[in-house]
This record gives C-alpha cells, sequence and structure tokens, in this order.
C-alpha cells in the first residue's frame, strides 16, 4: 500500500492499441509520439517494426521520464515486403488481391521504456489468406472499411472471414498489441496484473 504509483503512457494513437491495453485494467494515459515511420535502405520488416516500436517509446519518454512508456509497432510482411496501411479503397483492394492465397507474417514489436531502461521484443504472426474472388474482397472493404489496418482486414472484426488460419504465440498481436508479452513486461516492472485499486 505504500508503494508509489507507478505512471503508465501509451506512445500511440491507435485506438486499437489503446483499446487492447484496457483489458489489463491498469490506468494509464496515451501521448502521440512523433515519429518518422519511413523504412531505412534494406531495413527487414522485423527491424522495422523493432526500430520504431523503440522511437516511439523514446519520443514520448523523453518528455516524461518519470513514467513507464510502452512503444509498439506492427509490419506486415508479405514475401520480405512491407504491407502498410492503404488509406483508402483501391490501395485496399489491390493489397488484398496481393495477399490472396498467401501467407504474410505481421511483425509486432513492443517497447517497454523506462529512463535507461528498455527491453524491446517482437512477436510474429503468420496469417494465411483465403483465395477469395474480387466481388469477396471489395463487398468486405466496403462493409468494414479497414483502411487504417496495415494488410486491409480486421482480424477481430468481419476480416476473420478473408482468413484461413492464424499462428501465434499472443493472439492480440495481430490486433496490434501483445498483451501476453506486455503483461510479462509491466509484472517485472512492478505492476501488478490483474490490477487492484
Amino acid at each position: 500500500m505504500g508503494n508509489p504509483v507507478k505512471k503508465l503512457i501509451l506512445a500511440s494513437t491507435s485506438v486499437y492499441r489503446r483499446e487492447l491495453l484496457e483489458r489489463l485494467g491498469i490506468p494509464f494515459t496515451v501521448v502521440s509520439p512523433q515519429v518518422d515511420e519511413t523504412p531505412l535502405p534494406g531495413e527487414t520488416t522485423t527491424d522495422l517494426a523493432l526500430r520504431l516500436a523503440k522511437a516511439k517509446a523514446a519520443a514520448v519518454a523523453k518528455d516524461h521520464p518519470e513514467a513507464w512508456v510502452i512503444g509498439s509497432d506492427q509490419v506486415a510482411d508479405l514475401c520480405g515486403a512491407a504491407i502498410g496501411k492503404p488509406g483508402n479503397f483501391e490501395r485496399a483492394k489491390a493489397q488484398l488481391q496481393l495477399m490472396r492465397g498467401a501467407t504474410v507474417t505481421f511483425q509486432t514489436a513492443l517497447c517497454l521504456m523506462h529512463g535507461y531502461q528498455e527491453t524491446t521484443l517482437n512477436v510474429p504472426t503468420e496469417v494465411k489468406f483465403r483465395d477469395l474472388p474480387d466481388a469477396a474482397l471489395e463487398a468486405y472493404l466496403l462493409a468494414e472499411q479497414p483502411y487504417d489496418c496495415a494488410g486491409s482486414a480486421k482480424s477481430e472484426g468481419m476480416g476473420i472471414a478473408l482468413l484461413e488460419s492464424i499462428k501465434s504465440d499472443d493472439p492480440t498481436a495481430l490486433i496490434g498489441l501483445p498483451l501476453i508479452a506486455l503483461s510479462g513486461l509491466l509484472r517485472n516492472a512492478g505492476f501488478a496484473i490483474p490490477h487492484q485499486d
């Protein structure tokens, strides 16, 4: 009871990550990190995700040195090429056509930072997409409009119907924040999970 309250910050503008972190019941605030997400020449998708997760945490941690800061980033990888957020219907359709019948690896990186302490890890998720006709892809996109999701499909929504299989050690990693891994990091940092007031 005499322990000081630990301050937790999620360095993200993602509504999906915020909703996932709320599942743990720990009080936290959200701060938008200002980070250039342009890939470096020759950078692998795993290295890109790890670098951006750390950069997001660091961008917020420098202004909040007393806090524990969570940074996370996800990069969809199709045959070594990064697939970003489509932004609109046409690009989303092109992405889904490209991934039709293929296996895409979603690299979801996580960083927990406090002062000079930092732990960064990556949780990969292999997703096999169904080989569906254009009409099915178009119907899905018009119904759910997943234009802010890397890979153009929300597995937590109707997008699950586009998938044949998901392989991962952490089912929330695909949505954007690996809670199994994060719970371990937060416990190691002294947070009580499940949280008690």
